[in-house]
């Protein structure tokens, strides 16, 4: 199991932070940094400029929402990351929430499993380097992307909670990449219905990225405490909420990994045991503890 580090919402307001700590966490070892798609930076831009000043860690979104994008304007996007950063640029893609996409933007969030099927028939075969035809509700393209120096295929992670969605990962696309969800739950629900979605549809075991908030701590009920206020906006969203209930905590940070190195020690062990392919580690730093140290213990245990 790959362990990697976010890279969250405070660093995307800062171009020079994301670059900065690729470059750092590359330094350390770690395989994989993953950027938060929210309102500062464009994780795509940034990680494509962090790619030129990186050599071997890839790269990866989680996640870029597909309401506000074309799927062809994406796959140019996508394309030109991976040729910027040598073939080292995952796509994380998701629905985003209605308050964000309708409230916010304005858009439609009408059938949202339909939208994110059409979206990966055209995606999905562009990303390939393939020219696509395609006649369906929402998408009518007949259209293609000619970025000869682009490593391809692009490597697409859908977010994926419930079942359904879970299933249109599996049978589409490379994979999932989870937030907020409890080790019980990725046990018994997410890692084998993704599974069982992708060995229906023919295709290869897929990539199942889990992201928790993790902290490193002497004193973790209060940090849980604390964590429970910053993440309070998460317990009211359905698509978290229901992934909550499933595991049984009345909040976002009852799920998050806190305490000492044997509490640490435990979730990682477990996370390999039940098929998480990588670990996203959402390192927080609350209260008097220091997110480095954090950094350090999961640097130790690449």
């Amino acid at each position: 199991m790959k362990i990697g580090v976010t890279s969250g919402a405070a660093a995307a307001n800062n171009l020079e932070g994301v670059v900065t700590r690729a470059k750092e966490l590359e330094a350390k070892g770690f395989p994989t940094m993953w950027m938060v798609q929210a309102f500062g930076h464009d994780a795509i831009n940034a990680l494509s400029i962090a790619g030129r000043e990186t050599k071997m860690i890839e790269l990866g979104t989680s996640v870029t929402p597909i309401h506000p994008r074309h799927p062809v304007a994406l796959a140019q996007q996508a394309l030109t990351a991976a040729t910027a950063t040598g073939g080292r640029f995952t796509l994380g893609i998701g629905l985003s929430h209605k308050v964000m996409i309708e409230d916010m933007l304005g858009l439609s969030y009408a059938k949202p499993a339909s939208h994110m099927r059409e979206y990966l028939a055209v995606l999905g075969p562009l990303l390939k380097g393939e020219r696509v035809s395609y006649a369906g509700e929402l998408y009518k393209v007949n259209a293609g992307v000619s970025i000869a120096d682009a490593p391809k295929p692009v490597q697409v992670l859908l977010a994926a909670l419930g079942p359904v969605m879970l299933n249109v990962a599996g049978a589409q696309a490379d994979g999932t990449i989870t937030w907020l969800t409890g080790l019980n739950t990725l046990e018994t629900h997410i890692v084998p219905v993704i599974n069982k979605a992708a060995r229906d549809a023919g295709r290869p075991a897929p990539r199942i990225v889990a992201g928790l908030p993790v902290l490193l701590t002497n004193d973790p009920d209060s940090a849980r405490e604390l964590l429970a206020r910053e993440l309070k906006f998460y317990d009211a969203l359905p698509s978290y909420r229901a992934m909550l209930d499933r595991e049984g905590a009345s909040s976002a940070a009852g799920v998050a990994i806190i305490g000492g190195e044997n509490v640490l020690d435990d979730a990682i062990a477990r996370l390999k045991d039940i098929g998480i392919t990588d670990f996203r580690a959402s390192i927080t730093s609350i209260g008097g503890d220091s997110e480095q140290r954090t950094v350090d213990y999961l640097a130790s245990k690449l």
